[in-house]
């Protein structure tokens, strides 16, 4: 039976954790509210909490973790009964940093000015997405707030789930490509110097691809400063460049049409499409407020052009499937599978097996890629590491044969 980790007020008003062992979270809340506690969180204890690195690139007064906990959190309270005033209340006083509890005060007050929570969140500085806000609008419009935060949760834990285990995956090729950088540059400027003091003493003929080496090596050694001005020179330039709508649009149209990166851009964005908008038209929002909020969460400016051309579409009375169709770059089973849905009548289910099956295609395509990247960049890294010896070492092998 799987352990959960719980978090709870008892009838006094402390804060108890603890582990328990249950079948699932639903069984925990149930027994914790038996034993008259009221249930904040409970989740599996083997579930990593983690992003990666994620976690070093905090902006916001609530980060992508803390937004997820809030919504679980929330979700429960109101699940076990509790109002929204109170729930809210009991959740000031949980994150450890001064600004999030200072920004869980301001959504309570404003909520108890009378305000929805939707509008509450909608002045909180870009924290929470235009996603976020509209099913909340949406859960508060139709009555079913709570069923709302919970396939909200689902759905950040999700696109959570997937960023942290790239960012993971890639965390031991960066190691790989920093640490042999650093081998190659101290050969560069510290190892080639010494044979270069040899080597015009000898007075010799030396190869080209030696010559090279050494003056790289020179380079290094003398104009590091200017090496490390123009790759920023070279950082700044390639930013401004892809701030550019126009260049940005390029690049995106050329990853689209590039053999391997191609197809798993498709794959991704689509299943990032199909969650959004089978998560949004699930919890009550009309299909075309869907697609408009829908098209702002990809990140390829081809894929979200198709997108807004499909909700122009969709507005004069065609269907979504077919205003799909139109694109190239959405994969054809994704479109039959939304056909289908659309033709059923189910169209909010079908979107969400869509973005299952191409989460699933997207994650195994990913593995495959990694397992290949870390022996490539061996090889390719060795070699470079390899050439730069022999370029040194040649020329007193050369020596040593033609003395002997």
């Amino acid at each position: 039976m799987p352990q959960f980790r719980y978090s709870a007020l008892s009838p006094a008003g402390e804060s108890i954790t603890g582990l328990m062992d249950a079948a699932s979270a639903d069984e925990v809340i149930a027994r914790l509210q038996e034993a008259g506690n009221l249930p904040i969180e409970a989740k599996r204890s083997d579930t990593g909490g983690g992003e990666g690195l994620a976690g070093l690139f905090r902006r916001n007064a609530l980060d992508h973790t803390q937004v997820l906990r809030f919504t679980q959190q929330l979700s429960t309270l109101l699940g076990a009964g509790q109002p929204l005033d109170r729930a809210l209340g009991i959740l000031i006083d949980l994150p450890d940093s001064p600004a999030a509890r200072t920004l869980l005060t301001r959504v309570r007050d404003t909520v108890r000015g009378g305000a929805p929570l939707s509008t509450a969140l909608d002045q909180q500085h870009g924290v929470f997405s235009r996603l976020y806000i509209n099913m909340v609008r949406a859960g508060e419009a139709g009555g079913s707030l709570q069923a709302s935060l919970a396939r909200l949760a689902e759905y950040l834990e999700r696109s959570q789930a997937l960023r942290a285990r790239l960012i993971n995956a890639l965390i031991y090729p960066l190691i790989l490509v920093v640490m042999v950088g650093l081998a190659i540059l101290f050969l560069l400027g510290y190892v080639v110097p010494q044979f270069q003091a040899i080597y015009e003493g000898m007075d010799a003929e030396l190869p080209m691809l030696t010559r090279t080496v050494l003056w790289l090596g020179d380079a290094v050694r003398t104009g590091w400063w200017l090496i490390i001005g123009a790759f920023a020179a070279l950082a700044w330039w390639l930013e401004r460049r892809f701030r550019n709508p126009t260049t940005r649009r390029a690049l995106d149209a050329w990853l689209m049409t590039a053999p391997l990166v191609g197809p798993l851009i498709a794959r991704a964005e689509t299943a990032r499409l199909a969650r959004t908008l089978g998560t949004l038209v699930q919890n009550g929002v009309p299909l075309l407020q869907a697609l408009s909020i829908a098209r702002n969460v990809l990140s390829n400016r081809v894929l979200a052009e198709a997108v807004e051309a499909a909700t122009e579409a969709v507005k004069g009375g065609g269907g979504l499937a077919h205003a799909l169709a139109r694109s190239d770059g959405f994969p054809r089973l994704a479109v039959q599978m939304i056909q289908v849905g659309e033709e059923s009548g189910a169209l909010d289910t079908m979107l969400l097996k869509v973005a299952d099956a191409f989460d699933s295609e997207t994650s195994h395509a990913i593995d495959r890629m990694l397992t290949a990247l870390v022996p490539i960049l061996t090889l390719v890294m060795s070699l470079i590491v390899g050439i730069v010896i022999m370029a040194i070492l040649t020329p007193l092998y050369d020596l040593t044969t033609t003395i002997g």
